[in-house]
């Protein structure tokens, strides 16, 4: 079987854009997350919670652009989950993408960033 690269996308937010957000309460966060990934972010608090819907909202950003359709139409907030595996590494899935995924996020005090790489296999 040959292994081949679908797409790459990336993707950045800033915190502070966030963080007003999630002042606002959870209406955002509930049409961006799948009830699982809702499940774990109402567990969060504080700094912590904004990173979870920040970087997975930008995941999921990442995702559509490396699957070459931005969100919308064709892939939405839902079509995309992120959890954690047993060592807290990011684990992707999609009902869009039958691939591998590999996610990847950083933050800091400032910005969010994701890169999300999709792999086929012929």
């Amino acid at each position: 079987m040959k292994k081949m690269i679908k797409g790459v996308g990336i993707d950045a937010i800033e915190v502070e854009r966030v963080e007003k957000i999630v002042a606002r309460g959870d209406r955002f966060a509930k049409r961006v997350l799948t009830p699982a990934e809702f499940a774990q972010y109402e567990k969060m608090t504080g700094k912590r919670k904004v990173e979870y819907l920040g970087g997975r909202f930008s995941l999921k950003e990442s995702f559509s652009k490396a699957m070459g359709t931005g969100l919308g139409k064709e892939i939405g907030f839902q079509d995309v989950e992120t959890l954690w595996d047993d060592l807290g590494h990011p684990v992707m899935t999609s009902t869009k993408f039958a691939g591998k995924i590999f996610p990847s996020i950083t933050h800091d005090n400032h910005e969010i960033i994701t890169l999300v790489v999709l792999e086929e296999t012929e």
